[in-house]
């Protein structure tokens, strides 16, 4: 497993940890989440487009294979961002 892999790995269990706690760490845990949706959306995409690049004459495959699980990690992302502002603001 590559380093990046464990770093990120890593950091969504640290990430998780932190918003589980109300005290304080909540906008932390929060904002890791969402960086990590982030760079998990990236990874996602960059390797969609690779598969692409391979395979021309499968992008409705591919595409359509990608579209959701793109979509739901950008439901988390939102989800740990409106959890940030309300830990803010409350």
């Amino acid at each position: 497993m590559s380093s990046l892999r464990k770093i990120i790995i890593c950091m969504i269990g640290t990430s998780f940890m932190f918003a589980a706690d109300a005290a304080g760490f909540a906008p932390i845990g929060a904002g890791l989440v969402v960086i990590g949706a982030g760079v998990g959306i990236g990874m996602f995409a960059s390797a969609a487009a690779n598969a692409i690049a391979r395979q021309p004459e499968a992008v409705k495959d591919i595409t359509a294979a990608v579209n959701l699980p793109l979509f739901l990690l950008e439901g988390v992302a939102i989800i740990a961002l409106v959890v940030c502002i309300l830990a803010v603001v409350g």
